[in-house]
């Protein structure tokens, strides 16, 4: 990406939503019970502002964060709407569902911030223009690949929803949201602890020596005939 020109950072964006199990699950989650193109325009409409204003303003300003700790946020926000999915609010909590777009818009501010510090990660370069050029060139090729996946998401979903199986394990399909987001935070916090500490993360590399000198010798020789 030094010599990356606006194409390549579009493809890198398109890439990267493609591939950002985070986004998409939290994605999914969003639109899971949404029937109407409407319902599903306004919703993916306040989650693609909200992640655009951060991904272009913090990426353009140089405001950045700890990615880890970036990510595991962003996992919440996934454990968040297999919660408010299966109706955790009203069932635990004894009260109503916090305003869901409004919701919605502030995660997608979350996430793009986690966009903000990859891109950051990569030569942006020094000239105001072309940096912003290749941010917006970045953000044209998230916004692609998230109506990619968008579209893939509304088929499969609309395809569920006529079998009687959808009913049954909605809940069930909601509970593996929150599990799977919370695997992610665990991955993202234990990226942030290796990464703070990294001595209490260093593998004893002479007992692992030891270990393979061991299953050297016990290895059998291949070049000796094998006597019965």
């Amino acid at each position: 990406m030094l010599a990356g020109g606006y194409l390549q950072y579009a493809l890198l964006g398109a890439k990267h939503m493609l591939t950002g199990y985070d986004h998409l699950l939290f994605l999914f989650g969003v639109i899971f019970f949404l029937t109407r193109f409407a319902d599903v325009a306004k919703f993916v409409t306040a989650f693609t502002l909200g992640h655009c204003i951060t991904l272009i303003f913090a990426t353009f300003l140089g405001i950045t964060w700890n990615y880890w700790l970036v990510d595991a946020v962003i996992a919440l926000t996934v454990i968040y709407k297999g919660f408010d999915n299966n109706g955790g609010f009203q069932r635990h909590l004894d009260m109503k569902s916090p305003n869901m777009l409004g919701a919605v818009f502030a995660f997608g501010l979350i996430h793009g911030f986690g966009l903000s510090t990859r891109l950051q990660q990569l030569p942006l370069g020094e000239d105001k223009a072309g940096m912003l050029g290749r941010i917006l060139s970045f953000n044209v090729g998230v916004e692609l690949g998230q109506i990619a996946a968008l579209t893939a998401m509304l088929v499969l979903l609309a395809a569920w929803r006529r079998r009687p199986s959808f009913a049954k394990f909605s809940v069930a399909a909601n509970t593996a949201l929150m599990f799977i987001g919370g695997l992610l935070l665990v991955m993202q916090l234990h990226g942030y602890w290796h990464d703070s500490d990294p001595d209490g993360f260093r593998f004893p590399t002479e007992e692992h020596k030891h270990i393979h000198e061991d299953m050297e010798i016990s290895k059998p020789d291949p070049t000796r005939d094998n006597i019965n």
